[in-house]
């Protein structure tokens, strides 16, 4: 018995950890192309690139890692089904629950790493993505507002500055002709500026100071004196392909998202955004937990295929995932617009898997569950016979 699960361990973590890389590779290359745009306004690097994607991997992780520990024991369980071994096994006296002690704690292991992620690493990994690229976008911006020339990149907007430090981001002699507000021509003129980054609202702010502001509307001219004047300018106003925007529940630490005072403060300013932190609190344990659910799912569906080609086993195990994957967005989406209680639409799919899990595991211990291929084998072959006598 040690040796049968050891042997199944090991075959489930070569599994999960090749599915683990092949699945995080494809995201990240569809990532690519949808931030190919911001990827080359920045002109970055292949240390930088790599380096970008590297911080959003943990994010990615969340959600791969139930469908590869899925995949793992599902392919594991299926190859010793098609290879007759398990009817081996059973037939030298172990049954279907003393196989069980390996898948189970190769799945805990998983929840355990999906854990891990949750609670520290995903935080971490779209902060620093954040923090890099806005870090990055406010040097290129540096480089792009050039000393002496009027810059119009930005649309609605013109920008100049007779000095510009390119490493310090301060300028002096600023000149700043905004136009985006309807009907409205805003012109800033201030001897000192700079330029920095918002992390917290993803924005660059042009910071001007002892300046004048001239606003043109409706035919009328009005001037104000100002010590200090902020332009905002959104991050994909000046790079194309990303919006960064305010800082979402899904960067937040494990120590912010359950800050119960800034919770309610925002249920009377901003309530979909409460309903979106308590969203994301559910979703850090509903991710990990499904490592487990789903491999209980699992195992007694891959008892039920005997005959069925690997390639054949991986398309159903994503399209299972792909059910399991539709009911938690449905009830994310329905946690976030209120419409129904965080807790019964992200722990529903959990349950629902896990107690149809549970009672195919009791069908297939007791050998009552459909052989699905060998039905749909005698199926084919009744049907060859009668094209032949026909």
């Amino acid at each position: 018995m040690n040796l049968l699960q050891r042997r199944l361990f090991m075959e489930h973590a070569k599994t999960f950890f090749l599915s683990m890389a092949v699945l995080l590779l494809f995201i990240l290359m569809g990532r690519a192309l949808q931030l190919r745009d911001m990827l080359l306004g920045l002109e970055l690097n292949i240390w930088d690139t790599l380096r970008l994607f590297g911080y959003l991997s943990p994010f990615f992780l969340l959600i791969i890692c139930p469908i590869a520990c899925m995949l793992s024991v599902f392919l594991t369980f299926l190859r010793m089904s098609t290879d007759r071994e398990l009817v081996a096994l059973k037939a030298g006296g172990v049954s279907l629950y003393q196989m069980l002690p390996a898948p189970l704690l190769f799945s805990v292991f998983c929840a355990l790493f999906g854990f891990w992620i949750s609670f520290y690493w995903q935080a971490w990994g779209m902060g620093n993505f954040r923090s890099e690229v806005l870090s990055i976008a406010s040097s290129s911006a540096r480089v792009v507002v050039q000393p002496g020339v009027f810059n119009k990149d930005v649309p609605n907007m013109v920008m100049f500055a007779r000095k510009v430090d390119p490493v310090s981001g301060t300028m002096a002699g600023v000149m700043v002709e905004d136009r985006r507000a309807a009907d409205t021509t805003m012109t800033i003129l201030a001897p000192d500026g700079s330029l920095d980054a918002d992390y917290e609202n993803g924005e660059i702010i042009f910071l001007l100071k002892n300046g004048r502001s001239y606003t043109e509307k409706d035919n009328a001219l009005s001037i104000m004196g100002f010590q200090e004047y902020a332009v905002r300018l959104s991050f994909d106003s000046l790079f194309q392909g990303v919006d960064m925007g305010p800082v979402k529940p899904k960067e937040y630490t494990w120590a912010r998202l359950y800050d119960y005072e800034n919770e309610r403060a925002l249920q009377k300013t901003d309530p979909r955004m409460a309903r979106k932190i308590v969203v994301e609190r559910h979703k850090r344990f509903v991710f990990p937990l499904a490592c487990v659910v789903l491999c209980i799912f699992v195992i007694p569906i891959a008892t039920s295929f005997q005959g069925l080609k690997q390639q054949t086993g991986v398309l159903m195990a994503l399209l299972l995932f792909l059910v399991y994957y539709s009911l938690l967005m449905l009830g994310i989406s329905l946690g976030e617009s209120g419409d129904l209680t965080p807790t019964v639409g992200l722990w529903a799919p959990n349950l629902v898997f896990l107690l149809l899990g549970l009672y195919g595991m009791r069908l297939a211990a007791q050998e009552r569950m459909p052989r699905i291929t060998e039905h749909w084998q005698s199926r084919r072959s009744r049907k060859k016979k009668k094209e032949d006598k026909a």
